[in-house]
């Protein structure tokens, strides 16, 4: 293939044509892989990314010719499997993605045979339950079901017994199920007056995210805090389910349609109202952001909610500038390592947590971009467990620090099942064992509320 220059224009994305038949055409997709395979494997700049690229790359180096049109079509799953949907190469690496002629979308290229495998059912039972959150978290939502479950995920006997049957390593972390749901524990609301003439959304709508509500609802407790000392007004939606990205990574689409149609009419009402929308998972954000309006892009409510959600931080700064948040800080935060995950990365917002939390006084913020590995429905299956831990390695020491710079006080990452990865990966390779705490909980210590 000739070789042509990037284009130095801004990545844009087309929509999703994920509802029309060619979509789902085995060989009109074998076409397209074979086209950007080719012109991946004459690039390789994205070789340590993730596995995908290191997996394509030996298939078309074992050829004779060292051509991918010489690899047999039946091994492109091997690619597909390594692909856990981050879009850095898209967002960072790739500089043939649209606007550039040769139109480049290598995740959403992995999406669409995914989905392919999907409709064929070719997708595992163990792969249907991790991405079935709210069946996972509403079952575990039972007190005495979540003590059964926390316990006995934690015995090697029975992590023995979900390797055997479900594939789920018994090495990976897996996070416990809260006794008490943050939607159901935390205050519905808190009113406060709305200013007039502010430029960022006087008010905020809790988009609570699955993972918050079932597993780390202090998370939440803190972000309702730290919005209570700084007097913005919130109130809880009064309905959500899971956002789709688990089962948009399994290829699920028409699943993620479904949860899509239970969530759209009842956050587009709060963006109407001029309510701004936080969610407390980076995932979460990126689908309503950008995932949803790729795949709906003539829905007028996909759009409004696209437009009102925030990142918290993303917020908060805004807040900042517009003079409105408070920068009373009692407690300094020492050295924190801060992990920006890959789904936080590709918003295009910047590094928007630690902007705030280098605000607060004798805190020191060691900044770490690069993927942790994926420690969700990717990082946990013993297939690639392994590789999840190798991908995340470089991350692990520079989270650990070193030298002049001393070690942290805190790590931490806006996506808490990254933070727990990180945490692991680096107690295992005895890069140390610092508090773990999410950016939320730590602007929270820092404004000692």
């Amino acid at each position: 293939m000739p070789h042509k220059e990037g284009s130095l224009e801004a990545p844009t994305r087309h929509p999703l044509d994920w509802q029309s038949e060619a979509f789902y055409d085995q060989e009109k997709l074998d076409e397209a892989l074979t086209r950007v395979f080719d012109i991946c494997a004459g690039c390789r700049r994205c070789v340590s990314l993730c596995g995908a690229f290191p997996a394509l790359f030996d298939l078309v180096d074992e050829t004779d010719s060292g051509e991918v049109h010489d690899v047999d079509k039946a091994r492109y799953g091997e690619v597909v499997d390594q692909c856990y949907l981050c879009d850095l190469c898209y967002m960072t690496k790739c500089p043939y993605v649209p606007p550039h002629p040769w139109n480049v979308d290598f995740p959403h290229l992995m999406l669409r045979a995914k989905a392919i495998e999907y409709r064929k059912g070719e997708v595992k039972l163990r792969d249907r339950v991790l991405s079935n959150t709210d069946a996972l978290g509403h079952l575990a939502g039972i007190p005495v079901v979540t003590q059964t479950v926390n316990a006995v995920n934690h015995t090697k006997a029975m992590r023995g017994l979900m390797e055997d049957t479900l594939g789920v390593d018994r090495k990976a972390w897996l996070p416990d199920f809260a006794p008490r749901r943050f939607r159901s524990a935390a205050p519905r609301a808190l009113a406060t007056e709305v200013r007039d003439g502010e430029r960022t959304p006087g008010k905020v709508a809790i988009y609570a995210t699955c993972y918050v509500n079932f597993n780390e609802p202090g998370i939440g407790h803190d972000l309702l805090a730290v919005l209570d000392h700084n007097a913005i007004p919130y109130v809880l939606v009064k309905s959500e389910a899971c956002c789709g990205m688990p089962l948009l990574e399994q290829g699920n689409l028409d699943g993620v349609a479904q949860k899509k149609a239970q969530n759209m009419p009842v956050l587009a009402q709060y963006a109407r109202e001029g309510y701004a929308l936080l969610g407390a998972v980076p995932s979460c954000v990126l689908m309503y952001k950008h995932e949803l309006p790729l795949m709906f892009p003539d829905d007028p409510d996909t759009r409004a909610v696209s437009e009102a959600f925030w990142d918290p931080f993303e917020y908060l700064v805004s807040r900042h500038r517009d003079g409105l948040l408070k920068t009373d800080f009692r407690t300094p935060l020492g050295k924190v390592s801060y992990h920006v995950p890959c789904h936080a990365r590709v918003q295009n917002i910047g590094r928007k947590t630690s902007d705030l939390l280098s605000l607060v006084p004798e805190t020191k913020v060691n900044v770490v971009e690069r993927c942790s590995g994926h420690a969700g429905t990717f990082g946990v299956k013993k297939e690639f467990h392994a590789m999840s831990m190798k991908i995340g390695l470089p991350v692990f020491k520079q989270m650990a620090g070193s030298g002049a710079d001393g070690k942290p006080s805190f790590i931490s990452s806006d996506c808490a099942l990254a933070g727990h990865h990180i945490a692991q990966g680096m107690a295992e390779n005895q890069l140390g064992d610092p508090p773990l705490a999410h950016p939320l909980t730590l602007l929270r210590r820092a404004y000692g509320i």
